[in-house]
């Protein structure tokens, strides 16, 4: 027994890391179908694959225009290629041992699962400072039971939300760091690879950086943890710009890092980096100081890029009426049905609860600070999910610890030597209850709120029409553009080789309105639509979600009246393999 404590401390990261190599191989293994059919679920996962395509087939480094996409100009997505180098470094990799294909598909599975690596050894890096040395294979548990975080990993996820969630996890650690230097710089290093990725986590961002310069205010010892964030900070934002920003965002928009959150942030650096040199006795003095420094940024960012102020996409009022605001994962989470919510909820309020709980007990120990910044983070995780459901992966991840340490104030008796089989059950029971699993136990034993035929129906349909197999017979016909559903565009373009009208993509706003005036509109404007695009085809799939909206919004629309059966003179059916749940037409 003792020996198996001692292992466990001393080779931590070993076995922290031949752990996240067992989840990984376990999830290849489970999900090998999909691998193979390269069942890429989300838009995003396909727009990845088709940017990793053309940096691979010659495209700029700098250039993430996608042609294929409101053809023949394209579009810019405001993306970084930085995410793209593990999926296209895994390709050049196999390409010459399995081929193209195989190596793509191989890519996408095995990608996703890289990010966990780090999340896993920051997290239990976390739950050894803070719980205990020994409890970091209890967070491991939880986290492959986390299922929203868990999904960001899987095999075929290869969107950049994985590398953010281990950036998140990394700049946990290292507020927990006792090490300040160390602390500071891991900080500052996760949060600039994070902008350079995306801004989906600028204000988890803006909270560390709140953190770092209150444990300053309360600490001047803390100064070098404040210095070595800020340095890192600034530099790895600067060093992220020049190296993955695109052509499309070194001018001043406001949906990535663009000159206008790389200025902002080495402002706020050097400001930092001033506060951390000065460091004067007094609390209140710093206090000011730091308020000052925030009013500065702040004023700076508000005077010199004022359009940013607002939406950060900048779509237009139709827009995000249409489409923006009626995206699920955009709603707050008490939008969402029940079945949907609880899970999502149940960890971060268990997570907020012990985390509460363990700074109240570690008020007079060396860990308050580091519980502090946990608490105060999960906090305003949980206060996320009041504003978009998705926030779920990142509150469920910053719950880890908190879930954790309630786990932990049962160890004591868990370990006593009597009543072992009452304990094994109870330990059983404490796990389901502090992993948030309770949730969906009750869920699918009580059926509650259960989707209805309608729904299973119209995710049947969506599911059917994603796939490789009903995708490939689209390859028959010679290759074109196609006008179809904006939800159906990244898959067309990912499996076939037509391009497609539009992506759902806040830059793809104009050919996103054309979709909808055309569905909805009549059938003389939906044809002047069409040709205006140069699309030679018309591609649908009845009952897809997004068909779904056609027809309640515009019950007389073009589309509602076509899947009513009604034929156009402009519209030729044309026949696709049978069983096929899609309907195509050429347009004359």
């Amino acid at each position: 027994m003792d020996k198996a404590v001692r292992v466990l401390d001393r080779h931590w990261l070993r076995l922290t890391l031949l752990a996240w190599l067992s989840i990984a191989i376990w999830y290849v293994w489970q999900r090998w179908a999909a691998i193979h059919w390269l069942s890429l679920g989300d838009t995003d996962d396909n727009m990845r694959l088709m940017q990793v395509r053309a940096l691979l087939d010659g495209q700029g480094w700098f250039d993430l225009r996608n042609y294929r996409l409101n053809p023949p100009g394209g579009f810019d997505i405001h993306w970084s290629r930085l995410v793209d180098l593990p999926i296209a470094g895994l390709i050049v990799l196999l390409r010459p041992f399995v081929g193209v294909a195989e190596a793509e598909r191989l890519a996408c599975g095995i990608a996703p699962l890289l990010p966990m690596a780090i999340a896993l050894v920051a997290m239990s890096a976390t739950l050894r400072r803070l719980v205990h040395p020994l409890i970091w294979p209890l967070g491991i548990a939880i986290f492959v039971n986390a299922n929203n975080t868990l999904a960001m990993f899987m095999p075929d996820r290869i969107d950049h939300h994985g590398w953010q969630l281990a950036m998140l996890a990394v700049t946990v650690a290292g507020l927990c760091d006792p090490s300040r230097r160390r602390g500071g710089a891991l900080v500052g290093i996760a949060t600039a690879v994070s902008l350079t990725i995306g801004l989906e986590m600028l204000p988890y961002a803006a909270m560390a950086g709140a953190i770092i310069a209150l444990a300053w205010i309360w600490d001047p010892a803390e100064r070098e943890r404040l210095a070595l964030y800020a340095l890192t900070l600034a530099g790895g934002t600067a060093a992220g710009f020049a190296g993955f920003a695109s052509y499309a965002n070194r001018v001043y928009r406001c949906d990535a890092l663009t000159p206008v959150y790389a200025a902002t942030v080495l402002l706020a650096g050097g400001l930092l980096l001033a506060l951390a040199f000065l460091s004067p006795r007094k609390p209140a003095v710093r206090l000011v100081l730091a308020l000052v420094a925030g009013v500065l940024v702040a004023g700076f960012f508000a005077t010199a890029f004022p359009q940013c102020l607002g939406r950060p996409e900048q779509v237009s009022d139709e827009l995000y009426t249409s489409w923006l605001s009626q995206v699920r994962e955009a709603k707050p989470i008490y939008r969402h049905p029940l079945r949907v919510a609880l899970p999502i909820v149940t960890l971060p309020l268990i997570g907020l609860i012990g985390a509460l709980l363990a700074t109240w007990r570690a008020r007079r120990q060396p860990s308050l600070r580091g519980w502090a910044c946990v608490a105060l983070f999960g906090t305003f995780a949980a206060l996320m999910l009041l504003w978009q459901a998705r926030a779920g992966p990142a509150a469920q991840l910053l719950a880890i610890p908190g879930a954790v340490a309630l786990a932990w104030l049962a160890v004591p008796w868990l370990l006593a030597p009597r009543w072992w089989f009452a304990k094994m059950l109870a330990a059983a029971a404490l796990f389901v209850l502090v992993s948030g699993s309770v949730t969906s136990i009750v869920i699918d034993r009580f059926k509650i709120d259960q989707p209805s035929k309608y729904v299973r129906r119209v995710n049947k349909a969506t599911g059917r029409c994603l796939t490789l197999p009903a995708m490939q017979p689209l390859d028959r016909f010679p290759a074109q553009t196609m006008f179809t559903f904006v939800d159906l565009g990244p898959r067309l373009i990912t499996l076939t080789h037509h391009s497609a009208i539009a992506g759902p993509y806040h830059r793809n706003g104009d050919a996103i309105l054309d979709v909808h005036h055309a569905f909805m509109g009549s059938p003389e404007q939906a044809h002047a639509i069409m040709k205006r695009h140069d699309a030679t085809m018309l591609l649908v799939c009845p009952d897809m979600a997004e068909s779904t909206n056609y027809k309640a919004k515009a019950p007389n629309g073009f589309y509602a009246r076509l899947a009513r059966g009604e034929t156009f003179d402009w519209l030729v059916p044309m026949p696709i393999k049978k069983g096929s749940p899609f309907r195509a037409f050429t347009v004359e």
